[in-house]
């Protein structure tokens, strides 16, 4: 395999996920010139898609939006498994090219700019455990938003005395057999509720415990509109079309949400009511006490969690934890649940920048301390990228512009024969708030970690793809929040 030269790259991306992947195309299209390398710490593609391997696993946003933009989807499920997207994943590497600019096996330990040098040297373990460092331009941080090493589970008092088994989705066992056993999934979210009707065929039973509720709503597995589409027009119109249809669905609907939270709270209590049996206690276990879209709404294809709640494998317990026994789960309300088998899915351990320790002529950085700039660099971290995509809508629909707009800046500043760019806060000073405004736990655990943002542009974190795409693909790449300084060498 061709490898980029190690010596001294234009840009370093961190990460061969959807996102690393996704930029690795945008730079071959639009900085042909422009040498780059992606690292991977494990020994394949695809992230969060090879990460998981949990029953059922799948997108919770369909696949015309989360897809990628320059290569359409084409599979009949918009709500799609886990192996469909990784084989996505993979063909788009294949296809672009982009798998001969991965090197596998290597894990980013350190990131340290040097002014002195105009670049960054990164510290690299490599997979036959010698250490190496990089040269380059730029850094790109698209290794997610999570720790890979450990999911988030809380300390549940008593949890010893349980002599059943106890897992957590993010670190499933490659062959657990749970047939004809008793389980309690522990959580409500998108893995919650991807788990219970994947698993409900094989167990005695299945109980979703959650704390509080969540918002679902059932969605059709395939869209009926994109396989019109797909018949009649051509294969790249169609999918254009099926992606600018569901991207304004998604945005109205949360706009929906956001003006008239009454409203839509009714309309998706009365949509939940439909697919559940008569007499079921929606409003205790469907209708949270926050308003929807603060925290994500979770989508379950054809009503399949629904289903199975229906059809009696499963059922739905809303009540706190008050300790383990040795065969359950004791309540806090008197009630205890029965359990072989306890799986945790009670969310993700934040970690932005991959865990990398990064500094600026030796001066250690946290990120929580700096400033986001449009979403994508940080105030004072010169030639640094990372990826966050949208809370409200598909995470890709985000990444993708900022790839664009990345490589707009870059070929900005070799017209303008400029080395360096560093983001820098008005003179005058700027109120913060944090860079997400979203309830979920992970999320707000997380906040004190995370950059912050600004209260006015550039420096707000926007979760609106119409106005992204202006600002991202066809608004100017340099602004007052810009410094640009050095020579291009």
């Amino acid at each position: 395999m061709t490898m980029v030269p190690n010596v001294d790259l234009d840009v370093l991306v961190i990460g061969a996920g959807i996102s690393g992947i996704g930029l690795g195309y945008y730079l071959k299209r639009d900085c042909p010139q422009k040498t780059f390398a992606i690292l991977e710490a494990r020994d394949s593609i695809g992230g969060t898609w090879d990460l998981f391997r949990y029953p059922g696993i799948r997108s919770d946003s369909d696949l015309h939006t989360f897809g990628y933009e320059f290569k359409p989807w084409t599979h009949e499920k918009s709500i799609a498994d886990a192996h469909l997207i990784l084989d996505y994943i993979r063909e788009t590497a294949r296809e672009f090219g982009i798998d001969q600019h991965i090197r596998f096996g290597h894990k980013v330990l350190a990131s340290n700019w040097s002014s002195t040098e105009q670049r960054w040297l990164v510290d690299v373990r490599c997979a036959d455990g010698l250490t190496k460092t990089i040269r380059a331009k730029w850094l790109f941080c698209a290794a997610g938003y999570y720790k890979y090493e450990e999911g988030f589970s809380p300390d549940f008092k008593g949890l010893a005395d349980f002599k059943g088994q106890v897992v957590h989705p993010q670190h499933w066992p490659e062959n657990l057999d749970y047939t004809g056993k008793k389980v309690v999934v522990i959580g409500s979210g998108a893995t919650a509720v991807t788990l219970i009707p994947a698993m409900a065929d094989k167990t005695a039973h299945i109980t979703m415990l959650q704390r509080t509720p969540t918002y679902i709503m059932s969605l059709p597995a395939k869209d009926p509109l994109a396989e019109l589409f797909k018949k009649w027009l051509p294969e790249k119109m169609a999918y254009r079309w099926v992606r600018r249809k569901n991207i304004t669905l998604q945005r109205l609907f949360w706009l929906y949400c956001q003006k008239f939270p009454n409203a839509a709270r009714k309309y998706i209590r009365k949509h939940v009511a439909k697919r559940l049996p008569e007499g079921f206690d929606i409003d205790k276990h469907f209708n949270p006490p926050y308003n929807p879209w603060d925290q994500r709404l979770c989508a379950v294809p054809n009503g399949d969690l629904f289903r199975t709640i229906r059809q009696g494998k499963a059922s739905v317990v809303t009540d706190h934890i008050d300790h383990f026994v040795t065969d359950g789960i004791q309540l806090k309300s008197g009630e205890k649940l029965p359990a072989d088998l306890v799986i945790t899915a009670t969310g993700l351990n934040i970690q932005l920048m991959g865990g990398v320790q990064m500094s600026v002529d030796g001066q250690a950085l946290s990120p929580g301390n700096h400033v986001a700039y449009k979403g994508m660099m940080m105030n004072e971290v010169p030639n640094f990228v990372f990826a966050i995509g949208y809370t409200n809508s598909s995470w890709t629909l985000k990444v993708g512009l900022l790839c664009e707009h990345f490589c707009r800046l870059l070929n900005h500043m070799d017209e303008q024969g400029q080395a360096v760019c560093t983001p820098r806060l008005p003179k005058d000073g700027m109120e913060t708030r944090p860079i997400l405004d979203f309830g979920a736990g992970y999320i707000q655990r997380a906040l004190p970690t995370l950059p912050k943002q600004g209260v006015r542009r550039p420096w707000v974190m926007n979760m609106n793809y119409f106005f992204d795409e202006k600002v991202l693909r066809h608004g100017p790449v340099a602004d007052e929040g810009l410094s640009f300084e050095g020579q291009k060498s």
